[in-house]
């Protein structure tokens, strides 16, 4: 076992944590408890983050923020605990464009504490998921960087998934698409220059709809604007702001109507 010294440099503030547990032997112990049952709590995070479960995603991101806080991992209390205001606020968003910082600075912690403790075998985080990519691509066109990096995190483990800013980008992938890649695509219907209307009036008018099923994600939900967009033989309408189960369920109408 290394000194404390070791893991004051790494950034634990431990004289801290001391104030709490009066002596090292018993910070030490509670130390070791950590790392046996951090995988869990890893494990629980992942598994409420891919059901978009923002509730009981809070839950376990308030307990790795209270473990961290007692040891003086101060870093990792701090991500914690922005991750549990996320998952009280229903902010899905937040949770997807952060995870990674979350999990990375809790194996940074893990692999510190590990050799503190003489625990060589240091890869307590295991990965939580081993999916293979298809070669299928997903298309998503929104000018909105906020919906097209949620969705792209969403899927980019499983498909490659292409951005398009306007309608006359997505209408470029789609026509340059020789092979019959993109088995979906999300269209956003008010867009600059080329708008999502006027991409499915071109869909309308070459027959691609059968090639490239497309779901709608809109913030507009006026009686005119939805009947006016089924008029065409779109999969279905995501309104804004959808979450990952409404999304996961649109990917896989569009595959199965393809």
């Amino acid at each position: 076992m290394k000194d404390k010294n070791f893991l004051i440099a790494n950034g634990i503030d431990v004289d801290k944590s001391l104030e709490l547990f009066g002596d090292i032997g018993m910070y030490n112990e509670t130390l070791q408890e950590f790392l046996n049952g951090v995988q869990k709590k890893v494990e629980e995070l992942n598994k409420y983050k891919e059901s978009s479960d923002t509730h009981n995603y809070a839950i376990f991101a308030h307990s790795l923020k209270s473990d961290a806080r007692y040891l003086g991992f101060t870093s990792l209390a701090e991500l914690s605990y922005n991750h549990e205001m996320a998952g009280k606020n229903n902010d899905i968003a937040y949770i997807y464009d952060n995870y990674d910082a979350l999990i990375n600075e809790t194996k940074r912690v893990v692999k510190v504490v590990s050799e503190y403790m003489g625990v060589y075998n240091s890869n307590v985080i295991r990965n939580t998921t081993n999916v293979v990519k298809s070669d299928k691509t997903i298309l998503v066109v929104d000018d909105s960087d906020l919906v097209t990096n949620f969705i792209k995190k969403m899927f980019n483990e499983e498909y490659d998934v292409l951005i398009a800013q306007d309608g006359s980008a997505a209408l470029k992938y789609v026509t340059e698409d020789v092979n019959n890649k993109i088995v979906g695509m999300f269209l956003d219907l008010n867009m600059p220059n080329v708008n999502g209307f006027q991409v499915l009036e071109y869909f309308n008018k070459n027959n691609l709809f059968e090639k490239v099923p497309v779901t709608i994600i809109t913030g507009v939900d006026t009686k005119d604007e939805i009947t006016k967009t089924l008029m065409y033989p779109v999969v279905d309408i995501l309104a804004k702001p959808f979450n990952e189960r409404n999304v996961k369920a649109a990917v896989e109408k569009m595959i199965n109507k393809r």
